[in-house]
């Protein structure tokens, strides 16, 4: 067991905040909704590409460049982020970020041309770079160790009811709307979300190491966490997994489109239905995954098996490439969905490899590495599917073979880790 991860389960600093249960769940649940927003907003492109293509007139590799864009500024971000959030005020942070991702959304509605449309791509990825870092940062604030399984899962399933909720309602927005109109009145409409975050946050939502300055960063501590045998492993796993996911959602609607010869608002619908699976798994694999730890399981063992069980369910994606009929294509894109039982799993892994104080920064790197896997699907999979006339059948292959290559990665680079069982403290 490495060194650091010795260091993560015996840190004081990981004391939860003192709130009561119902505040902190109130917190959590809040965070499922901004993560909902969050993916809601940053999805809306794939499911109007079809019709800015068409306006704009841009080719597979073109759309691919543009879907890409979204991730330079969202994984440039995940470093300094996760350095923000490990010493920043969060709930001004999130807040200030929520805000500017909300604008960047309705200024996508009002780009002329498509150097515009990439500058609120951007500006969009600056902003929503909080989602993971920040979410998991407010989980680590209010709850121990052995039970953050659930609350990542929860907030993160947020972001697969966003697709869900995308896919029944964007078809509607842009087959009657428009798309211009569409990304406008959905990045407006969210900063409702901001009123009931300032009411039920804590002034001070920090970490008390931060407060007290006992913390300066250093490209050292990047460098440490790096360097660690079992954060190398959770960061090459991730990559691999992020490729999987990243090709789901870039992809998925305009597959529906292209080669299923579907309309827009069919094609979101049944693009919503893997989402939902995927979105109902992550808080199952989290809540499962905590409850055979509290009965005696080892941590990181539990955990490798439920992140293998659903990696093994991402391997229908090939059966479902060849699929005569869409219905049978559709069942098999859900089945394999049931990854999303490793999502929580892979965010307890990460927070095992670093101390409670550099819980940010080490999911700053996490997600920056993930989103790297983000840029490159976005642009390999645009010029596999162009080679290959028009077929998804390559891509979907290669999707699966990632997800393989995760899975040897989760068991045979990262080592056995420990876990302390804490108890809350709640008022």
């Amino acid at each position: 067991m490495s060194t650091q991860a010795t260091s993560a389960a015996s840190d004081p600093a990981s004391v939860p905040i003192n709130v009561s249960n119902r505040r902190r769940w109130t917190i959590v649940w809040l965070l499922f909704f901004a993560s909902l927003i969050n993916y809601f907003d940053r999805q809306t492109l794939s499911f109007a590409l079809p019709l800015i293509s068409k306006e704009f007139h841009l080719t597979k590799p073109e759309q691919g460049w543009l879907t890409s864009a979204f991730f330079w500024s969202y994984a440039l971000m995940q470093i300094p982020m996760g350095i923000w959030v490990d010493r920043a005020n969060l709930r001004w942070l999130y807040a200030g970020a929520f805000v500017l991702w909300s604008v960047a959304q309705a200024m996508t509605g009002l780009a002329g041309t498509i150097a515009a449309l990439v500058v609120c791509r951007i500006a969009l990825g600056f902003g929503e770079s909080i989602y993971l870092v920040g979410g998991t940062k407010v989980v680590s604030l209010f709850f121990p160790m052995a039970q953050r399984g659930l609350p990542c899962g929860v907030f993160d399933a947020g972001t697969r009811t966003g697709l869900v909720l995308e896919g029944l309602i964007i078809g509607y927005l842009l087959t009657h709307f428009g798309w211009r109109n569409t990304f406008v009145m959905v990045g407006l409409a969210a900063l409702i979300w901001l009123l009931p975050w300032f009411l039920a946050t804590p002034r001070q939502m920090r970490d008390t190491s931060a407060i007290q300055g006992t913390s300066k960063f250093s490209w050292k501590d990047v460098w440490a966490l790096v360097r660690n045998r079992n954060m190398l492993g959770v960061l090459v796993g991730f990559f691999c997994f992020d490729y999987f996911w990243y090709f789901l959602i870039g992809w998925l609607p305009s597959y529906f489109v292209d080669v299923r010869k579907m309309n827009i608002m069919d094609a979101a619908i049944r693009a919503a239905v893997p989402m939902m699976v995927f979105g109902l798994c992550l808080p199952l694999g989290g809540w499962l995954s905590d409850r055979i730890i509290r009965r005696g399981g080892d941590p990181a063992r539990t955990r490798k098996t439920i992140i293998s069980i659903g990696f093994l369910s991402g391997l229908l994606v090939i059966p479902a490439a060849t699929a005569s009929s869409p219905d049978v294509a559709l069942m098999l894109i859900a089945g394999s969905c049931v990854v999303g039982l490793s999502g929580a799993n892979q965010l307890l892994l990460l927070q095992a490899c670093a101390p409670s104080k550099q819980v940010g920064l080490a999911v700053g790197i996490y997600n920056f590495v993930g989103n790297m896997a983000g840029i490159v699907a976005g642009i390999m999979n645009g010029y596999v599917i162009l080679w290959s006339g028009g077929s998804y059948t390559s891509a979907f292959v290669v999707a699966a073979v990632m997800l393989a290559a995760s899975t040897l990665s989760y068991w045979f680079i990262v080592g056995p880790m420990r876990e302390p069982p804490r108890e809350p403290v709640t008022s």
